[in-house]
């Protein structure tokens, strides 16, 4: 059977890029189990309230929920279950060094299948406040604005 190619998308995480500044992402393997990827390959996954926190010199992600495999008999996983991340040593140890700085989180952005593997990918983030989110918000508007007006021109209209 032939190895499926290319990257397929399962759970993507868009309030972590409202909530948070991205300031570095990173690629990760997760450790799974087989009626966790049979769910996956289904869809079946929700990255809403999941982070990523290190435990000892290892990276673990907490609240990443994968809906029990419909077909699984008594071998099924539990839903919310914590997985621990596959990365090659100096990034880890990179990442371990940056959360050190206060304010850092790793927030979990997308769960995808990268030429038939599981990963993960995390962004190392600062939370943002308020004020921040209202700046986004006016910024995309405007552009928008802009992107219209530019639009009409071209088109003739006025």
């Amino acid at each position: 059977m032939p190895r499926e190619q290319g990257r397929k998308v399962v759970a993507s995480n868009k309030r972590a890029r409202h909530d948070y500044t991205i300031l570095d992402t990173y690629e990760a393997g997760l450790v799974l189990s087989g009626t966790e990827v049979k769910s996956l390959r289904a869809g079946r996954a929700s990255l809403a309230d999941a982070f990523a926190q290190p435990r000892g010199d290892e990276l673990y992600l907490y609240g990443l929920h994968i809906a029990e495999y419909a077909q699984g008999t008594w071998t099924n996983h539990e839903p919310r279950r914590t997985r621990k991340l596959l990365l090659h040593r100096a990034e880890l140890n990179k990442i371990l060094g940056k959360l050190d700085q206060s304010g850092l989180t790793l927030v979990p952005l997308q769960l995808y299948f990268s030429d038939g593997w599981a990963k993960v990918e995390i962004g190392l983030a600062k939370g943002k406040k308020s004020y921040d989110k209202r700046q986004d918000l006016a910024k995309r508007d405007a552009d928008r604005e802009i992107a219209r007006a530019l639009g009409r021109r071209a088109k003739g209209m006025r």
